[in-house]
């Protein structure tokens, strides 16, 4: 399953620091139906994400009742991106 969303990166300051994407409401749907069929335990979802030219692998986050996509330090870096940008993703999730 390939998804393409825009979405502004934000800070949540939990026990570790960590940015992410929320992941909108129809393409969180979406992934819903197949989560049973691709989380590895806790609702956690292995995708890869793309953002410009860079691409990394990570686990989507359950939250809320959709999804959030965790914006590693490395892509930041590599993109020039941070909190409060909004960024074009390319989510890849194998099903």
């Amino acid at each position: 399953m390939q998804l393409r969303f825009s979405g502004e990166i934000w800070f949540w300051r939990g026990p570790a620091p960590f940015h992410f994407v929320t992941v909108p409401p129809a393409e969180s749907a979406m992934i819903g139906e197949i989560a049973g069929v691709v989380t590895y335990g806790w609702g956690m979802i292995p995708a890869s994400v793309t953002i410009g030219r860079t691409t990394v692998t990570t686990a989507l986050w359950p939250k809320d009742g959709g999804y959030i996509v965790p914006i590693k330090k490395a892509l930041q870096d590599r993109e020039g991106i941070g909190i409060d940008d909004v960024v074009e993703i390319t989510l890849d999730i194998d099903a």
